[in-house]
């Protein structure tokens, strides 16, 4: 069962304000009829006053109010959905890409193979609301998000936020904040107020600690010219997105990462922070993480050094796996290349007024018509890569964020050319297998030398097992004993 369901264990966090565990479940005040985050500011209830749910949805369902305060919609999402490899997660994954407002419940069944009935009840058990309230919780956040950072018209910004009409868009707000959308906009400083430009500022929460070297330097020093860039201390990238597409600048910053959207279709929002949220891995506890590597005495000390290490992800599972095979047994500088080669030729082409990006990556269905013969690589790679594409492109090897990880791992691995190293690099860094484990790297089994641990592949697993379920996070630890640019902040 959820933490929500240890009472003791919940009133002593709230009565500590402890961040840790805003995202983990939520305190109903029985009193005021208000629902917070644990670590709210104001002063805690008296015990008998509270009640705890496990999500925003099941408060809002049960008719709490989101308190003005701490704005528990606003903390970071729990980060079991991305721990875990059940049902309910998978669901959760699905729900914060926009499925269910895009394709409705029978969209998000359909996916996932089970029922809406199924679905609805293993929902509900685990987090108190359906599929239905956990959307429209989440649409409640985007239109809140929209009217506090834009100044945009309130019909556009219904429309942006998922609701179907105006009338659903006024009613939910005031019922979720206890404000209308035009006096949720009237409480803001007028010194906030928003700019016109096109672009969204928003702001991007996590739980510290957060190390962002090696997760900024990962996204840069293996960026693709034309699709991504590091520029003036920002990551940015382009997005393909249901419904059009994007450019992001994200850049750290001691208590939160700033997030800068251009989006050609407003309706992509919810989308577009999901997954970059996803890529920077912003939903992990790293306190559960770094707590479990530190009873390894080898590791300790890397982890007391830099805390909070995060696995570098992506935005687009299918990309990432095209690239990884771009990749095997070349250098960063010649996987770069060799994706910029494709970028140019096959990519579709977007304006970028505020920098030097100029494509979307292409999508597997364009990279299916290319001619083997034009890829510059030995031809076992050749067949690797349109095979790996080909698969991507007909819907027979699905890397969304609903698969199963397993499943989805042995089915990579019975592709022609692809080993252990490409299945679990795509396993960590796509799937985002918390416990996904590269005991073949190469940065890896130097770590391992150099640390007094055992190289060869059978040993060092053997020897991780006090590591699960978070030896991709190990591996984060590993690599950053390495001088490789990949694991510093570029200057």
């Amino acid at each position: 069962m959820g933490m929500h369901t240890d009472t003791e264990r919940c009133v002593r966090a709230v009565q500590s304000k402890d961040a840790r565990f805003d995202g983990w479940f939520f305190t109903a005040v029985l009193t005021t009829r208000i629902y917070c985050r644990p670590s709210c500011p104001v002063v805690p209830p008296k015990p008998e006053n509270m009640t705890f749910l496990p999500s925003a949805a099941a408060c809002q369902q049960a008719g709490f109010r989101a308190c003005k305060r701490c704005r528990p919609d606003t903390s970071p999402g729990s980060p079991q959905w991305n721990q875990r490899a059940d049902l309910v997660a998978r669901a959760m994954r699905l729900i914060a890409d926009g499925v269910v407002d895009r394709e409705g419940v029978p969209g998000l069944a359909a996916r996932l193979g089970y029922s809406p009935r199924q679905i609805e009840r293993q929902l509900l058990a685990e987090l108190g609301a359906g599929p239905l309230a956990l959307a429209r919780a989440q649409r409640a956040q985007t239109a809140r998000l929209l009217i506090e950072t834009t100044p945009l018209p309130m019909a556009q910004i219904a429309f942006a936020a998922g609701f179907s009409s105006i009338r659903t868009f006024n009613d939910t707000v005031r019922e979720v904040f206890a404000l209308s959308p035009s006096e949720l906009r009237d409480r803001l400083p007028k010194k906030n107020a928003p700019l016109a430009s096109g672009a969204l500022s928003l702001r991007l929460p996590f739980r510290a600690p957060l190390n962002p070297d090696n997760l900024f330097g990962h996204l840069a020093a293996t960026s693709v010219p034309g699709v991504e860039e590091w520029r003036d201390g920002a990551y940015r990238r382009t997005l393909r997105l249901p419904y059009g597409h994007g450019i992001v600048t994200l850049t750290p910053r001691p208590d939160h990462i700033a997030c800068r959207l251009t989006l050609s279709d407003l309706r992509d929002l919810t989308v577009a922070i999901s997954r970059c949220r996803r890529m920077l891995d912003l939903d992990a506890d790293p306190v559960a993480v770094d707590d479990q590597l530190r009873t390894d005495p080898v590791l300790a000390p890397l982890v007391d050094k830099a805390p909070g290490r995060r696995v570098p992800r992506s935005v687009d599972e299918a990309e990432f796996a095209m690239r990884a095979v771009l990749g095997q047994q070349v250098s960063t500088a010649a996987a770069r290349t060799h994706a910029a080669r494709l970028v140019t030729a096959y990519g579709d082409p977007i304006d970028d007024p505020e920098g030097g990006l100029t494509h979307l990556f292409p999508t597997p269905e364009a990279l299916a018509a290319l001619d083997p013969a034009s890829l510059a690589m030995p031809r076992p790679r050749r067949t690797t890569f349109t095979t790996l594409v080909g698969h991507l492109a007909d819907g027979t090897l699905n890397l969304g964020v609903e698969g199963d990880w397993t499943r989805t791992r042995a089915q990579l691995l019975a592709l022609p050319g692809f080993g252990p190293w490409t299945a679990d690099v795509i396993a960590m860094r796509a799937l985002g297998d918390p416990d996904a484990f590269l005991p073949t790297d190469l940065g890896i089994r130097r770590a391992a030398q150099e640390l007094g641990l055992p190289s060869t592949p059978a040993a060092l697993t053997a020897r991780a097992a006090p590591w699960r379920p978070w030896r991709a996070y190990a591996v984060q630890y590993l690599w950053a004993t390495d001088s490789h640019p990949i694991n510093f902040l570029p200057v």
